[in-house]
């Protein structure tokens, strides 16, 4: 069921989206060569819990028959596309790009976002992956207005990324959020064939997370059972923001300030 949001909702949603965009901030400042992502993910839940939220991911189970996700944050680096596991003898190295996904729990309503960078100097490709997938986040977001679909937003972010040489991973999509984390509807970032759109609606709250790759498009799943890495072994980036849809076009939840 798709739950759209009031516009009391969307104010608080607003509200905790700000505070975790600058909890982003700082964590993205924060990785630098030498620091261990368990290091990364012990600083987001503090930074999280003195803001009064409460960590989205710790212990989040995708089934009950799934492990729960040990940490607060999703720390995803170079060939690991989403959902990486925080480890503190993972430390990160010159040349890295670490995508760090965080979501939270503020009075009551859900905020995700995610963003990748670099770990001190980076090659070329590296650095062009992250300004194409960036730009496909912002392309996507364009596209959520009233009126379009899913499939617009999807669209949008394949043929950008698609243009550049580069791959959208099509085995994980955004989605709803607010009430919870997860929620309907699928916001994919290419055009499924066989799935149908959700023609977008004033209220409704979603994350758009383009996840692009210098090269396969296809994924597998790490052994420990929730890190998912390109099967080429080439690069991933990763980019995200929960937005509303408004009558006055798309509005960024988690950066007050975007565009």
């Amino acid at each position: 069921m798709i739950k759209l949001k009031t516009v009391a909702e969307i104010e608080l949603i607003a509200e905790g989206g700000e505070i975790l965009h600058q909890i982003l901030e700082q964590l993205a400042s924060a990785a630098v060569p030498g620091v261990s992502t368990a290091e990364l993910d012990t600083m987001a839940e503090k930074l999280i819990r003195a803001a009064g939220g409460t960590p989205a991911f710790k212990n989040y189970r995708s089934s009950p028959q799934d492990p729960p996700f040990p940490g607060t944050i999703c720390a995803s680096v170079n060939h690991a596309v989403v959902h990486g596991q925080p480890r503190r003898n993972h430390r990160l190295a010159v040349g890295d790009i670490i995508g760090i996904d965080i979501g939270m729990r503020y009075k009551g309503l859900y905020t995700d976002m995610a963003v990748t960078v670099p770990v001190g100097k980076i090659t070329p490709a590296a650095a062009r992956l992250i300004k194409v997938t960036t730009e496909a986040l912002r392309r996507g977001i364009a596209a959520a207005q009233v009126g379009n679909t899913t499939h617009d937003i999807g669209r949008a972010v394949q043929e950008y990324a698609e243009s550049c040489g580069m791959a959208v991973v099509k085995d994980l999509v955004g989605h709803g959020v607010g009430h919870a984390v997860h929620e309907d509807p699928r916001v994919p970032n290419f055009v499924p064939s066989n799935e149908r759109p959700f023609k977008l609606e004033p209220g409704l709250v979603i994350a758009i997370e383009p996840m692009v790759t210098l090269g396969t498009d296809q994924v597998t799943i790490a052994d420990d059972g929730w890190t998912i890495l390109t099967a080429d072994g080439s690069l991933a980036a990763h980019m995200e923001h929960t937005i509303a849809v408004t009558l006055d076009g798309p509005r960024v939840l988690t950066d007050a300030h975007y565009g």
